[in-house]
């Protein structure tokens, strides 16, 4: 396939190759539209970052959507890597050696291809604590992210 996501046509590679995607957030999208750096993190910084993260565990994407910014409605979109994908730093063998969380960056957009109907919140009190723990990072300025 060769199109402006992906001119060269070869297949983009990356750890987990032929996992399911996903990327949570509260953006309201649809199948075939593309979510691609630039934009803010949901967890630390005002500035845009230069990539774009996802994960091959639903787990991570539920706290996307959970933490992402805005009043929009929480979604967890599948996605598909249009370019090379790598392990996520600021997670892998820094917090989580071996990144068990399977969560991993692109500077090529991501494909919506789905959108998963039905998943399982956290409940209010550990949202609720992950939320303070985000806060106290940020007030202490160790909130940093890799970009």
């Amino acid at each position: 396939m060769t199109d402006s996501a992906n001119p060269t046509g070869a297949s983009p590679t990356g750890p987990d190759a032929g996992a399911t995607f996903y990327h949570g957030t509260r953006a309201d999208l649809a199948a075939g539209d593309l979510l691609a750096a630039g934009w803010t993190s949901n967890y630390a910084t005002e500035k845009p970052l230069s990539w774009i993260y996802f994960s091959a565990a639903l787990e991570s994407a539920v706290w996307g959507c959970e933490l992402a910014a805005g009043a929009g409605r929480e979604r967890i979109y599948i996605v598909e890597p249009t370019g090379d994908w790598f392990d996520d730093p600021n997670l892998t063998d820094k917090k989580f050696p071996g990144n068990p969380t399977r969560s991993y960056r692109s500077r090529s957009p991501l494909r919506i291809v789905g959108e998963v109907e039905s998943w399982t919140p956290h409940p209010p009190d550990v949202l609720a604590q992950m939320k303070a723990h985000l806060a106290q990072l940020q007030a202490g300025g160790k909130a940093e992210i890799i970009d």
